[in-house]
């Protein structure tokens, strides 16, 4: 190598193996082919529309097309009845295999993972900011518009400005309590929610072997929260093992050169680290959960498409078990894929959830983004494992949510009022 030429970042790397020309570098325009166009039922008619109106007859690859029904599924009303019909027939029309609605599917980032279509060095490009959750495997998930998308589904590439990259070095490791939800906010609060503007946000360093693939995808899901473009966790034997159980292809991990360049590198000592919470209007805004302690709730919500996984359920499971939701509080809980809902039924956790009163339900977006199935009325306050809280994220304007991990909210839902989790449920050997 050229010594006054600078190694390369994983971001660099994974874009130039998607170019014609293998070149990638942070500031450059090019056009990139990716493995998975994925699209749900608000962002999909909108796409199929342009790619209609584009004169498009076919699109470029139907077996790397992925349509999931989930922000407004099941169907609440006749609009969104019609938004999923009109994604069942895209697929029809063009012979999609990979089309999932309720019963079948999930909450499409979530359901990606599982399905073993994203992996080591995979790109992604999708019509949701969240897609960059894909980054938990050593992947670049990238949120396009869907007129974009509508030229990716026709020609199979897009143009793209490849963003600058921020190293985050993790060290140490977790404790009692602390999960993959506390790191993304403590980043975000350290960041701010454009602090990571026009950049990929690069996960390593020894801590990340404290990090299961379900806490990785929590991290992963908000680095849209601190502005990026999108973000990656280097591959390592946990990523390489997960791939393999998924039944996704071989592939040998993208790892940045030694001498890469940063815009910025930020130390993380997970060791250090506390049970967060976000207070609304913003994710940015974190504090440990210690300083919210007495806040009352309404409603506790967990799952979303990186926090209703069977981690979180069996966090949720480890609060309630033996105690009962308190009274004037309303939890529910969604487990992000049909496969992830059988698995906790299998192991007795949504037995113990609902026996503490929790309501549970078939997987779905509905009240994460405001649409259905958990909407806050005017003047109440929620707790969530959920990416957002701006105003009216999950209902009314005059509604307030908080956001934190699986642990934190459903010590909520016991309390009544935000505590940390150890006064609910002190530490033992499963609580990790």
């Amino acid at each position: 190598m050229d010594p006054a030429t600078p190694g390369r970042t994983i971001t660099e790397k994974i874009i130039a193996a998607h170019t014609a020309d293998g070149r990638a570098r942070a500031g450059d325009i090019v056009t990139v082919r990716p493995d998975v166009v994925l699209l749900n039922d608000v962002s999909g008619p909108l796409a199929f529309e342009q790619f209609e109106a584009m004169g498009a007859q076919r699109p470029f690859d139907p077996a790397r097309i992925v349509l999931v029904a989930d922000h407004f599924a099941p169907a609440p009303d006749i609009t969104a009845a019609g938004a999923i019909a009109m994604t069942r027939d895209f697929a029809r029309r063009h012979a999609i295999p990979h089309f999932y609605e309720p019963g079948r599917g999930g909450i499409e980032h979530t359901l990606l993972a599982e399905l073993g279509l994203v992996g080591h060095g995979a790109i992604v490009f999708g019509a949701d900011s969240h897609t960059c959750t894909a980054g938990a495997f050593n992947a670049l998930g990238i949120g396009f518009g869907s007129t974009d998308l509508a030229g990716a589904l026709a020609m199979g590439q897009l143009w793209m400005r490849v963003p600058d990259s921020i190293r985050v070095t993790l060290s140490g490791a977790p404790g009692p309590y602390v999960t993959g939800k506390d790191v993304i906010l403590e980043l975000i609060r350290r960041l701010g929610s454009d602090g990571a503007a026009d950049a990929s946000l690069e996960f390593g360093g020894p801590g990340l072997a404290a990090l299961s693939m379900d806490a990785r995808m929590a991290i992963a899901n908000m680095a849209v929260e601190a502005g990026a473009d999108t973000c990656v966790f280097e591959g390592d034997g946990l990523s390489q093992e997960d791939m393999a159980r998924r039944g996704a292809p071989a592939a040998p991990a993208a790892l940045a050169d030694a001498d890469a360049r940063y815009r910025q590198v930020i130390a993380l000592d997970l060791t250090a680290l506390s049970p967060m919470v976000a207070r609304p209007p913003s994710p940015a805004d974190g504090v440990p959960v210690s300083a919210l302690r007495g806040e009352k709730v309404d409603q506790v919500y967990v799952g979303n498409c990186a926090n209703g996984t069977l981690t979180d359920l069996r966090q949720v499971a480890h609060m309630l078990r033996g105690r009962k939701i308190a009274p004037g509080v309303r939890m529910v809980v969604v487990p992000a894929t049909q496969k992830i809902w059988r698995a906790a039924l299998a192991e007795g956790l949504l037995d113990v959830i609902a026996e503490a009163g929790a309501a549970i339900s078939t997987p779905t977006c509905g009240a994460c983004f405001g649409g259905h199935m958990g909407i806050l009325a005017a003047g109440e306050t929620a707790i969530a494992t959920t990416n957002r809280n701006y105003r009216g994220r999950m209902g009314h304007p005059d509604s307030r949510v908080f956001l934190a991990s699986a642990y934190v909210a459903a010590a909520a839902a016991v309390a009544g009022v935000i505590v940390p989790p150890e006064d609910v449920a002190p530490v033992q050997e499963d609580a990790a």
